[in-house]
């Protein structure tokens, strides 16, 4: 625990020094079933275990299969009736994340909570395999899909239960490092202008618009789903494991003033399984406890904008590179690529990622 988490209780009785644990003490979640984004390591890895503590059946949801297969392990071995899977899942990959939500319903299993844990910070400009800055593919856009695909169980999971469906999106006070614009939609892959942080920001602050939509459009529907978006506070985990030295002095010094993971992970869990949240939806939590948010994280426009922006452009990046594909048989037909494309016009540039995949 270091010194800065030494913050007076709120509201809820809770405050920046109250552990994942401490957090959910009572709680029964016997039959409840959740996936955890992000999984094998840091916040991800103290919130599996904390639910799986609880009675959840905890999903993990990890990059690195091997990993993942360590922490259900640990877990296994500290509470040998908790009940855990792992399956593969790479968030900045549209692919894998339809083939993880494909693995996740062939399980038939219900699924009460989703914990969009998984983050990235990128310390140079990199594209996804799908053409995405990595920072909004991952954080954002691969969240975004697999909530998605998730939604149609989680509703009828909502429904047949009678339980209260919880929707956990992690978002950070990062946010506010966002770029002046708030979210660059004409400028996300630009190398111009571009800035590790600021796009950190900018795929946090979409986190929290699109808890904030999602929301409202559940309301709507009458659907027992709330969606809430969380800050865990400054926690020292390698979420700058690309920044090799830097990662390595702000882990140690991080030690002493900052939250430990026990920390950082009980406001997703506070949110994800206790009492006091039931009904709430659409609000951003930090420490356990409501807070306020700066006008640009509360702008339904914007909010809407990046809705359609991301539905829009995340299936039409999957139909670019499926015309990549026809693209490369079409010169075996020896039809050519311009020859090919020019079939397609306004499919390729309705994309808007045309330069990705061709020049």
């Amino acid at each position: 625990m270091g010194w800065l988490t030494l913050g007076w209780k709120g509201p809820s009785g809770f405050s920046a020094s109250s552990t994942a644990e401490f957090v959910t003490e009572g709680i029964d979640g016997s039959g409840l079933t959740a996936i955890v984004t992000g999984a094998s390591n840091g916040i991800g890895t103290e919130t599996s275990r904390v639910l799986a503590m609880r009675g959840v059946h905890v999903i993990l949801g990890v990059r690195n299969v091997s990993a993942g297969n360590n922490v259900k392990e640990m877990i296994v071995k500290e509470n040998p009736t908790a009940k855990v899977d792992v399956l593969e899942l790479d968030l900045s990959s549209l692919a894998s994340v339809r083939k993880f939500a494909a693995d996740f319903n062939s399980m038939d299993l219900p699924l009460n909570i989703l914990i969009n844990n998984a983050g990235v910070v990128m310390p140079t400009l990199m594209l996804s395999q799908d053409g995405v800055e990595m920072s909004f593919a991952t954080n954002h856009i691969g969240h975004f899909l697999l909530t998605n695909l998730l939604l149609e169980n989680m509703r009828n999971t909502a429904s047949e239960s009678g339980i209260e469906g919880r929707i956990v999106i992690v978002a950070s006070e990062g946010y506010k490092l966002s770029y002046r614009e708030g979210i660059r939609f004409d400028k996300i892959n630009e190398e111009s202008g571009y800035y590790c942080f600021c796009a950190y920001g900018q795929s946090k602050l979409a986190n929290i618009l699109h808890a904030q939509e999602l929301s409202d459009r559940l309301k709507e529907e009458g659907v027992a789903l709330t969606v809430n978006s969380v800050h865990p506070g400054a926690v020292p985990t390698n979420i700058l494991r690309h920044y090799g030295l830097l990662n390595g002095i702000i882990g140690t010094v991080a030690k002493l003033v900052l939250k430990d993971v026990q920390q950082g992970a009980a406001t997703a869990c506070y949110v994800a399984l206790n009492s006091q949240v039931k009904g709430i939806t659409g609000k951003y939590f930090a420490d356990c406890n409501l807070a306020q948010l700066k006008p640009i994280a509360t702008d339904t426009d914007l909010a809407k904008k990046l809705w359609d922006f991301t539905k829009k452009n995340h299936f039409e990046y999957e139909l670019v590179v499926g015309l990549c594909t026809l693209v490369e048989q079409s010169r075996r037909w020896n039809t050519g690529r311009a020859g090919f494309l020019s079939q397609f016009p306004e499919v390729v540039r309705g994309a808007g990622c045309y330069h990705f995949f061709y020049q």
